[in-house]
Order: structure tokens, then C-alpha cells, then sequence
């Protein structure tokens, strides 16, 4: 009996949807109906549920297109949106507009794209808008990645950044719209935020070559070997020892000897990218040139920091 209501309940619902597409006759789908409906007025006699009804209750569901989050929990439909970036959030409070200006939502927006600002760690007035600081910080980068030094003053004009070069150094560690050759400019003129910057990393039981590739990604190596590069190739050898006392007693490791490090990993990095190099060097040739100045440093680990290289790729890479 079951089988039948199903196949009855179907059938109607597909000569309904012939018939207002012109396929079948009028009089056709009216007998179909009616059948239908009888079979349904014997079945909901008996106590049981009407297939039709379900079948029409569902695809009236269907018609509706999308979930209304208005109708959802709060928490859940907050939970929706959090995954939107900044400019869908702003589509969507077109539809939602209490949802879409949650300020739980642009305080996430603004804290997944510019982790650290000296405004988070104020006590807010009470008619404090994430979403217009979103627009001042957005506007802000937009303005460093012209100019960094008028990106700054903006920042500290509109109360976001504390004039300090920590609080700057922290700004720049932890945002990711930064242009990085405007901020390799800025870096250059400002030595003290480059000193700031560079306590920030840390780079405890990391391989020297892994650690130089993520002091790089953050501070941008100039293009050509000069004062700047050596400024930054110093403070990381520095920076690197002292992050790992225990590698620098067990291999021998010194900051010179990790600057002459550095700098054979820079060049054996040229090397084995440049298509231009014909002639690559070798994992031999590459550990009698490295011990030669720095002959505490054991073969072995010369011969790893080779692997590195040519597994993984260049320290420097843009």
C-alpha cells in the first residue's frame, strides 16, 4: 500500500508540473488530481500522513532559494558570516542588517588582517565602531603602501598606533597588507622599529636555514648585496644565538660565524636557482668553501644546511 501512495503521490506531482508546462491536457491532470486526493482522503482516514502534502510542503522549501539567518540562533548566524571577508560582510548587511553590523564580526575582521594596534588594548567608549576602524586601518595601509611615513602619521593621527617604535614594530610583525618594498623603505630610515622587529621573531629549535626564510618573508632583502643587507644579516645572526644557547654550545656557533653562514647559504641559493648558473656547485665544493671561513663549523652540519637548500629552495625568495 505504501509502494502505491508513493507512485500516486509522484505521478500527481509530475502531471501537475506537465500540465502547467503545456505537455498533458487539462482534463488528464484534473483525474490525476482527483485520484489523488481520494487516495489521500483513504490513507489520512486511517490515521496516516499525507504524502501529498509533504511532497508540496518540500518543494514550496525548495522555491524559497536560501536560509534566511534571521531565523537562525544568533550564535549560529554570527558563526555563518564569520567566514565572509570584509567586502561580502558589507554585501550582506544589505539583506542582514543588524547581522551584517555585528561588531563581534568586524572586531574579527579587523583583527584577522591587522593582528596588533594600540587601540585594542584601550578602553573603547561605549559608541566605538569596529567596522569604521576597519575603513581607517584599510584607508591607512592603502596610504603606507604609497607612502610608509604618511601610512604612520595617519595611523597615529586617528589614535590606532602609539608613537613608540614598538608598538610600530608589532603593527608591522603582525599585518598582512603591507607592501613589502615600501616597507623595506620604511625599515631602511627607521633602524630603531628594525630593532623592535627583530626581537620579535623567534627562532628556538629552528634549522638556520628554515629561520632565515622566515626572517626574510617578514623583513624583505634587498636586491642587492650593500649596508642594508649586512644591518640585517648581523641582527639575525645575533638575534639567532641568542634564541638557541643550546646549538651555539653544542656546534660551535657564534654570531660571526653564523653571519658567514648566512651569507653561504644566500649565494649556494643563487646558485642552484638561477638559470643562468650553468656549472651548479656541488654539496662538496659547497662544504670546502664554508669551512674555509668557518672551520669550527663540523661537515656534517655544512653538508645539511646544503640539502636544505636544494630541497627546499632559495632563503630569500620574494
Amino acid at each position: 500500500m505504501g509502494q502505491v501512495l508513493w507512485r500516486v503521490a509522484r505521478n500527481q506531482q509530475f502531471q501537475q508540473e506537465y500540465s502547467e508546462q503545456g505537455y498533458l491536457p487539462r482534463e488528464c491532470g484534473r483525474r490525476t488530481a482527483a485520484a489523488a486526493d481520494n487516495v489521500n482522503h483513504h490513507r489520512q482516514g486511517q490515521g496516516g500522513i499525507d504524502i501529498y502534502q509533504l511532497l508540496k510542503a518540500r518543494k514550496s522549501k525548495e522555491e524559497q532559494g536560501f536560509i534566511d539567518l534571521e531565523m537562525l540562533p544568533p550564535e549560529l548566524s554570527i558563526t555563518i558570516l564569520s567566514y565572509l571577508n570584509a567586502t561580502d560582510l558589507c554585501l550582506a548587511s544589505c539583506v542582514w542588517q543588524d547581522l551584517g553590523k555585528d561588531e563581534y564580526l568586524w572586531q574579527g575582521q579587523c583583527k584577522s588582517t591587522w593582528g596588533h594596534c594600540s587601540i585594542y588594548n584601550r578602553r573603547l567608549p561605549s559608541e566605538f565602531s569596529y567596522r569604521k576602524l576597519y575603513m581607517q586601518l584599510d584607508e591607512g595601509s592603502l596610504t603606507f603602501n604609497g607612502n610608509p611615513n604618511e601610512g604612520i602619521e595617519y595611523f597615529m593621527s586617528k589614535g590606532i598606533l602609539n608613537d613608540h617604535p614598538e608598538e610600530v614594530a608589532k603593527f608591522i610583525f603582525y599585518t598582512r597588507t603591507l607592501n613589502w618594498k615600501m616597507l623595506r623603505i620604511y625599515l631602511d630610515e627607521r633602524r630603531d622599529v628594525l630593532d623592535e622587529l627583530v626581537t620579535l621573531h623567534n627562532f628556538s629549535n629552528q634549522f638556520l636555514p628554515n629561520a632565515l626564510r622566515e626572517f626574510f618573508r617578514h623583513i624583505h632583502a634587498p636586491e642587492e648585496r650593500g649596508e642594508y643587507l649586512e644591518t640585517l644579516i648581523t641582527k639575525f645572526s645575533h638575534r639567532f644565538c641568542a634564541c638557541n644557547p643550546a646549538l651555539v654550545r653544542e656546534v660551535g656557533l657564534s654570531p660571526d660565524a653564523v653571519n658567514v653562514l648566512c651569507y653561504s647559504l644566500i649565494l649556494l641559493s643563487i646558485d642552484l636557482s638561477s638559470p643562468h648558473v650553468k656549472n651548479k656547485m656541488s654539496k662538496r665544493e659547497f662544504i670546502r668553501n664554508t669551512r674555509r671561513a668557518a672551520q669550527n663549523i663540523s661537515e656534517d652540519f655544512v653538508g645539511h644546511l646544503y640539502d636544505n637548500i636544494y630541497l627546499i629552495g632559495h632563503v630569500a625568495a620574494s
